[in-house]
């Protein structure tokens, strides 16, 4: 991908998460847009409209009032519209069962939410690269679960 903006969804309904990781996108060497909505429902509502531009990228917590991110995950995945937009599920859980399911179900990455925040613009910044640079391709199991790198 060669952008000059890089589009961000995020689907979170931790008001402090929404917070940090919109500071995460600070000093991110592209320009970023980023939209923030509060559940699953709100999320498919604005993926479904049909004037707004679909993201590069959208990040989706699990666990989320009104529609769960493994109910948007499945609408996604099964939508025309839809099916090609890089999902990074970003979640505070690592249950090998949940991890496999979503890896079946078509999440391009799974990140699990790191407390501290310089570890959390780490991961941020991780993903959007790989996203940047693989796109959508499938990616193979044992990368599917993404770790902050140390430098």
């Amino acid at each position: 991908m060669n952008l000059k903006q890089l589009n961000i969804l995020l689907a979170d309904d931790d008001a402090d998460d929404r917070f940090f990781f919109k500071e995460a996108l600070t000093g991110f060497p592209i320009l970023t847009y980023f939209v923030a909505v509060h559940n699953g429902e709100q999320l498919m509502e604005l993926l479904s409209t049909e004037t707004y531009e679909l993201p590069h990228v959208l990040f989706l917590d699990l666990n989320m009032p009104r529609k769960n991110g493994f109910e948007c995950l499945s609408e996604i995945r099964f939508n025309k519209k839809l099916e090609q937009l890089p999902v990074i599920i970003f979640s505070t859980s690592l249950e090998q069962e949940v991890v496999d399911l979503l890896y079946k179900n078509g999440a391009q990455y799974y990140i699990r939410k790191p407390a501290e925040f310089s570890q959390f613009k780490k991961i941020i910044e991780q993903a959007l690269t790989l996203i940047t640079q693989k796109g959508i391709s499938p990616q193979a199991r044992e990368n599917f679960v993404l770790n902050v790198q140390n430098s």
